[in-house]
């Protein structure tokens, strides 16, 4: 017979074993730090313009960033703080190196969302949050998975509960109630309104007082922020349904809406959700908040199954939501119904020799048309042993492996980027 104690005994072995992995992975002090990228992968891979272009702008401009430089002097090697001042300051053909931002928006949200587990939910968001990176872009990721997997690999791996989704969602319950009972306390009948009663219990914890920044961490990226997640935050769900109990008039799902409508509009370009695999209360909040919806999904049939399971669902509850509250409730730049300005399937773990995978990919255009990516993610070693190391392919030295192998991974990724892109900045004029 086994009991909570043999759980606990098992999961203090899987700390020393996660203990060993950081130490391999991160910096001695468990502390993840980005590496420099070398000239050839800033030209070519980054501003995408000719190396001996960019080496002769180097030379002509002493004053620009110059890299370290390779006791050899055969290649220098560059920070992303320093990356981001060439692309501020350089110029070709009489083009700015600066991604495109339309004038005037608040920072477009994109949620990664699918019902199953495996289907690339956190490696997708993790490698467009880096790839956005290296265009220029500020981005915030939000992690709303307690698997925590896309906090573990932005090198956050201490994090209390009360900094996650659920501090959120519970302050957000906190600020509502006492927004509601603040409102007129009687109707012109004369009849009194009720008061919404939060036990002490959940306002001792304090979460009513944090700030908007208290829950956004930096990350080993300089413009890549995090409001992580923590396995302690599983119980959310079971938090959140208590919660709704106390207060029945609490629009639950748009607590994170309304957290992010208190950023600046400048603060970032981009805000990527890493969603559960599930359709919950921290899932809701995820989707309702978002402005883009990017659907991962393998290329096997179970992958497709539970894909249709997944978007029927989540259509259903969107449904719900609609009915269940007044169209005019407070969700500040969010309203019911919920409508997204674009909605995109990802096929990940795709091998282009693998017939089955080909056949896959043909289906879910057929079914899906226009909303399918045309670049899905292929499955290469470098990408395997990204996710091992709880990085990405872009964080990965080039080095330490050969650099074809390194560079197809990278070029898939690119590319699924680049789609990305094209479909966020046309989704970003509609916000």
């Amino acid at each position: 017979m086994f009991t909570h104690e043999d759980l606990a005994r098992l999961q203090s072995q899987s700390l020393k074993m996660q203990s060993w992995i950081r130490q391999q992975t991160f910096s001695p002090e468990s502390t993840k730090k980005l590496r420099r990228f070398s000239s050839w992968e800033v030209s070519e891979l980054i501003f995408r313009i000719n190396q001996s272009t960019f080496r002769g702008r180097l030379s002509a401009e002493p004053n620009l960033p110059g890299g370290e430089v390779e006791p050899d002097g055969r290649q220098r090697w560059f920070s992303l703080e320093e990356i981001n001042e060439l692309r501020r300051r350089m110029k070709v053909n009489r083009k700015s190196l600066m991604p495109p931002r339309p004038f005037g928006k608040r920072a477009l949200r994109a949620a990664v969302a699918n019902f199953k587990g495996g289907a690339g939910k956190s490696t997708v968001a993790l490698h467009l949050a880096h790839a956005a990176a290296l265009d220029g872009y500020r981005i915030l990721v939000v992690d709303f998975d307690p698997q925590a997997t896309l906090s573990h690999s932005m090198g956050l791996t201490d994090v209390a509960e009360d900094y996650t989704v659920w501090g959120i969602m519970a302050r957000d319950l906190i600020r509502e109630t006492d927004r509601m009972n603040e409102v007129a306390s009687g109707a012109a009948s004369g009849t009194t309104l009720p008061r919404r009663k939060i036990p002490a219990s959940i306002r001792d914890m304090g979460l009513g007082d944090l700030r908007v920044s208290d829950f956004i961490k930096p990350t080993a990226w300089s413009t890549i922020d995090i409001i992580p997640s923590c396995a302690n935050a599983a119980f959310v769900e079971f938090a959140s349904a208590q919660y709704r109990h106390l207060n029945p008039e609490w629009s639950f799902f748009a607590a994170v809406s309304r957290y992010l409508d208190n950023l600046s509009d400048d603060d970032y370009d981009l805000i990527i959700f890493d969603c559960p695999p599930a359709i919950g209360y921290q899932s809701m909040n995820a989707v309702f908040a978002a402005d883009m919806l990017y659907i991962p999904s393998g290329p096997g049939y179970w992958e497709y199954d539970s894909t249709t399971s997944f978007i029927g669902q989540l259509a259903e509850a969107l449904e719900d939501l609609s009915h269940g509250f007044d169209a005019t409730f407070p969700a500040g730049k969010i309203s019911l119904p919920k409508a997204f300005v674009d909605i995109r399937f990802l096929m990940t773990r795709f091998e282009p020799g693998n017939e089955l995978h080909r056949a896959m990919f043909e289906a879910f255009k057929k079914v899906f048309g226009e909303h399918v990516a045309e670049h899905p993610v292929e499955m290469t070693r470098a990408v395997e042993q990204s996710g091992r190391f709880l990085s990405s392919v872009y964080e990965i030295d080039y080095r330490e492996m050969t650099r074809e192998t390194w560079r197809r991974a990278r070029a898939s990724f690119d590319r699924a980027y680049d789609e990305f892109k094209s479909h966020a900045v046309e989704a970003w004029e509609k916000i």
